[in-house]
């Protein structure tokens, strides 16, 4: 009996009395409290009523690889060599450099229900409560290193970006170089991170945090204004789908930015910028940089105009805020 088991029961949202979950699982009512007590470990909120059994409330869709690979096209599933989907794991960003190193990943995805160690950009944490959201990360190839990937980033968010607008109540935008925003509110993180040759053959790894239900105790921990789909649309809206939708949209992408880089698609990410031709700050540590934001360069960089000329930035350690 596995904690996984038990869950896949409770999921219906309905009540199981403890000698109706030991039947099924072939235990007994306490082995079935104790994997109660693991699932509540989670941060799970599970009732339990006297006379009735236990019940987790409104339910949940578990990430399922049958129904993630039932939503890929044909085409895109035939570049996904591996799919590898588990409970709880510290990052999915962990698991897909570890798999760089022991060789040729690419193609390789990895999701979790659970994080424990999310990481965002600049060292941030990514609050990860279990079986709300989206947290993957996908392995990609590229053969001329760090200069091959310039504007990787912005084109992920452009994927994202195509892939959610469908949802009820969703209008995304995108700050550079790597949010994606709904309302001026945070709704999903990008993170790439690389292994391999910076000057030839590269594997990237793709990491996405993506919001879908935020339960209000976990989000005590986020530092900035935030979102996610159920806000948004106030409907439920399938993970497993909505992952299949996503990589539909982003792995024709990658096959092609590695042809062509991201030039071909500056327009159409500048149609999703949040501060297009708005005042904005650039924050370099210290030194603080203002002025028009006109968008980025056909290598992603930020182009900012002011009384000086022209300025562009690459990503790093700088940081974009309006003004």
């Amino acid at each position: 009996m596995s904690s996984q088991q038990l869950l896949d029961i409770l999921a219906d949202g309905k009540f199981h009395s403890g000698s109706e979950l030991g039947e099924r699982m072939g235990v007994s009512r306490s082995a079935i409290w104790k994997q109660i007590r693991k699932l509540e470990g989670l941060g799970l909120e599970i009732y339990s009523v006297k006379g009735r059994g236990y019940r987790l409330p409104g339910g949940m869709e578990r990430l399922d690889e049958s129904l993630i690979g039932a939503g890929l096209s044909d085409a895109v599933a035939a570049q996904l060599h591996q799919l590898n989907l588990t409970m709880v794991t510290d990052s999915t960003n962990q698991q897909a450099l570890q798999a760089c190193q022991q060789g040729n990943a690419h193609g390789a995805l990895f999701v979790t229900e659970q994080q424990t160690a999310g990481r965002g950009r600049r060292g941030r944490e990514w609050v990860s409560p279990f079986g709300r959201n989206l947290y993957f990360s996908l392995v990609w190839r590229f053969e001329g290193g760090a200069s091959s990937i310039e504007g990787l980033s912005l084109l992920v968010g452009l994927a994202l970006a195509r892939a959610v607008e469908t949802l009820p109540g969703v209008t995304p935008q995108l700050k550079w170089p790597n949010d994606l925003l709904c309302r001026g509110k945070k709704l999903a993180g990008i993170l790439l991170e690389m292994a391999g040759d910076p000057a030839g053959d590269c594997q990237v790894v793709i990491g996405v945090g993506l919001n879908v239900n935020m339960p209000g105790p976990a989000s005590a921990g986020i530092d900035q204004p935030w979102t996610d789909l159920q806000q948004l649309g106030g409907e439920v809206v399938s993970r497993n789908a909505l992952l299949g939708q996503i990589l539909n949209t982003l792995v024709p992408l990658l096959a092609e930015f590695a042809q062509q880089g991201f030039a071909p698609y500056r327009t159409a990410w500048e149609s999703y910028h949040a501060w297009q031709q708005q005042p904005v700050q650039v924050m370099l540590g210290s030194r603080i940089e203002s002025g028009a934001c006109m968008g980025v360069t056909d290598s992603g960089a930020l182009r900012l105009a002011n009384a000086e000329g022209e300025q562009q930035f690459h990503g790093g350690e700088v940081s974009l805020r309006p003004l």
